[in-house]
């Protein structure tokens, strides 16, 4: 999917990502396991993930995106997800 097809909030977390943040969780930025295994699978290490805030939840909520590569602010792919990792959409570079 286009950036410009995601939510507000989701394009203003990669425009953070990209920038090295700041991030206003503080889970933004930590290895992302993918034991779902829904992401392709890929070394120990690899993907992280960021809150994608959400209108109205008192708490995280289920947005998130997943990015993977060695330089975290030019990462090699980016994932969206709006269901808490039950399923992934990939978000084109």
């Amino acid at each position: 999917m286009a950036l410009t097809e995601l939510p507000r909030e989701a394009q203003q977390t990669e425009r953070l990502i990209r920038s090295g943040g700041p991030f206003p969780y503080a889970k933004d930025g930590v290895w992302f396991g993918n034991r779902e295994r829904q992401l392709p699978r890929r070394e120990r290490g690899y993907y992280r993930e960021y809150t994608v805030p959400t209108p109205g939840a008192h708490n995280r909520g289920a947005r998130r995106i997943v990015c993977g590569g060695a330089k975290v602010r030019e990462p090699e792919t980016c994932y969206y997800t709006d269901d808490h990792y039950a399923s992934f959409r990939r978000i084109a570079q």
